[in-house]
């Protein structure tokens, strides 16, 4: 076994290795960038390297850095964690080259699955069924057109190098192939310096399920399948295993060609066969086809760890030192239900907008696995993926796991940023993911339900008002009365850009009046650490930083305490300025001044979290001022472009 390895990755899958590693007496080395110098990753690790500045292409992708680093501290080999080089063949063969262990699959077998066209091919020879498309050389716009129409609509226009749903486009009409091509090239040629692509029939009621493999190079087994239907933008979401609705005929057919695709590749290590399944019939064997493949350990490995017992890393570190197989397939099996929940700075009720911004409260409940790279204090920064924990939960049934899951989220307090936790717990508990009933459809048919605004109650709005005042344990033995009558106080709070005034009197150590807005007064208790309104008791938790409250109860309901002595600053803009609704970097502008636009018009492209995002005009209008030029990082609410006063 190695003494030393060097984890070439960052955040949650860097801190999840070492604990492995750990546990297995092998001494950790971290490297980090400039934006990552405090990191939680870099704390936990035995030793670390710093290997450049904050953005990716300066730091964790810089191969010989990471390999430098590993010689520097005498690691034997490097584990890539997933993403940035972890399915890099080039990257692997420099590591070889160092005379070190690439911690994963060969370099062939990665550049085997790194192309979905050449990887279908590849599975077509191995007798895995693959989706009907077209998976040619020919980039020719009216080839791939035609390629379409032989196929039939709708069709997936996908990146050859994809993952992560970008450069990914649905087309349901012939007419809109032309822009949604050039669109998926462009998003592709950002993510992966390749614009090629690949089309593919779409499936009415898809599934994805995947099914996570392991080999040695010569053999391989399944460790039996996840179900990630549960997707937004085509990125997962919840994943859970086993499949909800798996016949064992099913698990069986899709666990042989899994292992049929690992084994015609020569596979070692920890990786994942990802399948369409059409679950317009119920799940049958023969309507499942071959998607990709993961050459990596995957981001929701948690939930197979936790139906089979099984450490992944620690075989990822066990057969890469040279051991074979940990065990045989009949020694493996199925225990229970498993759920992965994953929790990232977004807004959900803005479209999933990614956020940043400092944890300035982190509370997890007991019960469940988090997996997190951050901790209470630290700031999510739009260098990065967005993501701050998973969640997984384990237990005896589906509907046993998915009732822990539920309670988990609901309990989750993360303060400083906005999050997704309001939105996984309302997914966790829709009625058709309750019954099983998934495909990967099933969040935008229901988003309006799934991600309201987080508008505060007013039961909610009261226990702000005293968490503002510095009353949430209660006024004390001896507080919140005058000479003659109980003392009152005034306070003004701003929730959703809605300004909040409070009158709260003191009744008693733990009793309060609280008036809002004028209305007829609240009774207010703390008691056993519970609060109670109007007698009714609310599992209601407060965190407060600086003129920030934040009440958890559902959502996350942010407050801001207003500063009496504050003058307003006035209106702003209005609807005249397009603003970078988050730090960004901006990839192009599309407007020029005296350029007449209509609302929706695109006028600039903000690249933020390894993401574009399209800047359109409110209204119709002129063009007045460009503001930024293509190539400007800009800070959240930057002005970009401004249009002329509207004169009606």
């Amino acid at each position: 076994m190695f003494h030393t390895i060097v984890i070439a990755n960052r955040g949650e899958i860097a801190c999840r290795v070492m604990q492995t590693a750990r546990r297995l007496g092998i001494r950790c080395v971290a490297v980090f960038s400039d934006a990552d110098a405090g990191a939680k990753h870099v704390a936990m690790a035995d030793a670390a390297v710093r290997i450049g500045g904050p953005a990716p292409a300066d730091s964790y992708l810089r191969g010989d850095a990471i390999i430098a680093a590993a010689q520097e501290t005498g690691a034997q080999a490097i584990h890539p964690g997933y993403g940035f080089l972890s399915e890099n063949p080039d990257f692997v063969e420099a590591v070889a080259a160092a005379g070190l262990t690439f911690i994963g699959p060969s370099a062939d077998a990665i550049r085997a699955m790194g192309l979905k066209d050449a990887a279908k091919r590849v599975m077509e020879q191995a007798g895995v069924p693959v989706v009907p498309g077209y998976h040619g050389d020919n980039q020719d716009p009216e080839h791939l057109a035609g390629a379409a129409d032989a196929i039939g609509w709708p069709v997936l226009i996908k990146a050859v190098a994809g993952g992560g749903g970008k450069g990914m486009r649905l087309v349901e009409r012939p007419e809109d192939f032309s822009a949604a091509l050039d669109s998926a090239r462009a998003e592709a040629r950002t993510a992966f310096g390749n614009d090629a692509v690949l089309i593919e029939k779409f499936i009415a009621k898809p599934r994805h399920i995947e099914v996570q493999v392991f080999g040695d190079g010569t053999r391989a087994v399944h460790l039996f399948e996840r179900d990630c239907s549960l997707q937004r933008r085509h990125q997962k979401v919840i994943e859970e295993a086993p499949a909800p609705g798996m016949t064992d005929e099913m698990r069986a057919a899709m666990g042989q060609a899994a292992v049929r695709a690992a084994e015609a590749i020569g596979y070692s290590g920890a990786g994942t066969v990802e399948f369409i399944v059409d679950a317009s019939d119920g799940l049958r064997p023969d309507r499942f086809w071959f998607m990709e493949m993961n050459t990596r350990l995957q981001v929701e490995h948690p939930v197979t760890e936790a139906i089979t017992g099984v450490d992944l890393v620690e075989w990822q570190l066990r057969v890469a030192a040279g051991e074979s197989l940990p065990a045989r397939q009949e020694e493996l099996s199925i225990s229970g239900h498993a759920f992965e929940a994953r929790i990232y700075a977004e807004d959900a009720a803005a479209g999933f907008l990614p956020a940043t911004g400092t944890l300035t409260h982190l509370a997890f409940p007991e019960g469940a696995r988090i997996d997190s790279g951050v901790r209470q204090g630290d700031t999510i920064s739009p260098w990065y993926d967005p993501m701050i924990a998973k969640i997984t939960v384990h237990g005896p049934t589906r509907g046993a796991a998915l009732r822990r899951l539920e309670r988990a989220l609901r309990h989750t307090d993360i303060g400083g940023t906005v999050t997704n936790v309001a939105f996984l717990a309302a997914l966790a508990a829709q009625p058709d993911f309750v019954r099983g009933d998934v495909d990967t459809g099933l969040i935008e048919r229901n988003i309006a339900a799934l991600a309201p605004v987080p508008v505060a109650c007013p039961a909610t709005r009261a226990i702000a008002a005293l968490a503002a005042l510095g009353l949430e344990e209660g006024a004390g033995v001896h507080g919140g009365f005058t000479l003659w009558e109980p003392l009152g106080w005034d306070v003004s709070l701003t929730h959703l850009d809605e300004d909040i005034s409070a009158r709260v009197v003191v009744h008693g150590p733990a009793c309060f009046d609280v008036s809002l807005d004028g209305a007829a007064p609240l009774w207010v208790e703390r008691r056993d650490g519970l609060w109670w309104v109007d007698g009714t008791k609310s599992d209601a938790r407060v965190a407060r930083a600086g003129r920030e409250v934040t009440v958890f109860r559902g959502s996350g309901h942010v407050f801001t305490v207003a500063d009496p002595l504050e003058r307003d600053a006035g209106a702003g803009a209005g609807g005249n300025v397009i603003a970078a609704p988050m730090p960004g970097l901006v990839k192009a502008v599309l407007a020029e001044p005296g350029q007449a636009v209509k609302a929706g018009d695109r006028l600039a492209v903000l690249e933020a979290m390894k993401m574009e995002h399209a800047l359109e005009a409110a209204r119709d209008g002129v063009v007045a001022e460009v503001l930024v030029a293509p190539g400007a990082q800009v800070e959240s609410g930057a002005p970009l472009v401004r249009l002329e006063d509207d004169e009606g």
